[in-house]
């Protein structure tokens, strides 16, 4: 006997029920809730400092988040698929050296520089991908073996060298300083990838599929979800995000040397995790990552306003990462138990 897979011609989603489960109801409420501390930390340092919410402090603050909200809307499409990319960091490193390369005292202009890092980052992260969906390594060794390999050939290729400012296009750089309206042009830019991602993420079929792989992978692959070509254009959207926060990161700064963004791996995880995406898979949106990522950037500057120790702000992160994985154990334990009591009753 034999069946038939679900056609998969058809690009938006199926309507979702009306009701909502208790693991989506407490994800809301989280989001509402790191919205919150948010709100609330921002207020704490402006009574202390004034200065913190002032036209230029407003402008720092939104400059700084923009790059990491980046890199979350992206680390987030690969989280919820079950998988992590820890390669996202040494990829904006090699991309803003190699854009900076490419476009050093040339009259390139900003379209040719974010074509070039989005082309370099889909590629790393294809590689990653056709490993981790079709080669069946586990994530962690992929990711964390590209990330050694790249910054190996990033350090090879740079010599000791950086790319200096002085020798970057106008253009290019207006892109990284210049505004609309008063408001960055940086924000914006990482407001419409955010948007985009979730407007795809909520309402386009394949989008939702990718929350189905998390989930129950087992349960995916019977339903005929294409599994193996999911994961790969996952991390493939994800590496492309980063090669397009790379050349962003050449027009905020300027100056590049080979270990731009050395580190932010951990960061960019611990953003997404602390904005609600299950490091399990299956839950959350990049809303919630981008959240996450303005809390950790809006805790690194309050802490430079007061005046505290930097130390601190890798323990607050590192508290706010082990609050919210504990936070994601403890309802999906609650949500099983909840809904095998409804199955027996």
């Amino acid at each position: 006997m034999s069946t038939t897979a679900p056609p998969r011609t058809a690009t938006r989603a199926e309507p979702e029920p009306t009701g909502r489960t208790a693991a989506e109801t407490v994800l809301r409420v989280r989001e509402y809730s790191i919205g919150g501390a948010l709100l609330l930390l921002i207020l704490v340092t402006w009574l202390a400092n004034p200065s913190f919410l002032d036209q230029q402090g407003i402008k720092d603050l939104l400059l700084n988040s923009s790059i990491l909200v980046l890199l979350a809307t992206g680390q987030s499409v690969v989280v919820l698929t079950r998988n992590i990319d820890l390669s996202v960091g040494s990829v904006v490193g090699l991309t803003a050296f190699a854009c900076g390369s490419f476009v050093s005292g040339t009259d390139h202009g900003p379209v040719a520089l974010v074509l070039l890092g989005i082309a370099l980052g889909a590629g790393c992260g294809l590689v990653s991908g056709a490993l981790v969906s079709f080669g069946r390594v586990p994530a962690l060794v992929v990711t964390l073996g590209m990330l050694y390999v790249i910054q190996g050939v990033d350090h090879a290729w740079a010599h000791g060298e950086q790319i200096n400012a002085a020798t970057v296009p106008d253009d290019i750089l207006t892109l990284g300083s210049g505004s609309f309206l008063g408001i960055p042009y940086l924000p914006l830019i990482s407001a419409l990838v955010l948007a985009g991602t979730g407007y795809f993420l909520r309402t386009y079929r394949s989008g939702r599929e990718l929350y189905a792989i998390g989930s129950n992978p087992e349960a995916a692959r019977l339903a005929g979800i294409p599994i193996r070509r999911r994961v790969l254009t996952a991390y493939a959207f994800s590496g492309a995000v980063a090669g397009f926060a790379g050349a962003l990161w050449l027009a905020r700064f300027g100056t590049v040397v080979a270990d731009a963004a050395n580190g932010w791996e951990l960061t960019v995880v611990s953003a997404v995790v602390v904005g609600g995406v299950a490091i399990t898979g299956g839950v959350g949106t990049v809303w919630g990552a981008a959240l996450g990522a303005l809390l950790l950037t809006t805790i690194g500057s309050a802490l430079v306003v007061l005046k505290v120790s930097s130390f601190w702000e890798q323990a607050i992160t590192g508290a706010l990462l082990l609050a919210a994985i504990s936070t994601d154990r403890v309802v999906r334990s609650r949500s099983t138990r909840a809904l095998r009591k409804r199955r027996r009753q």
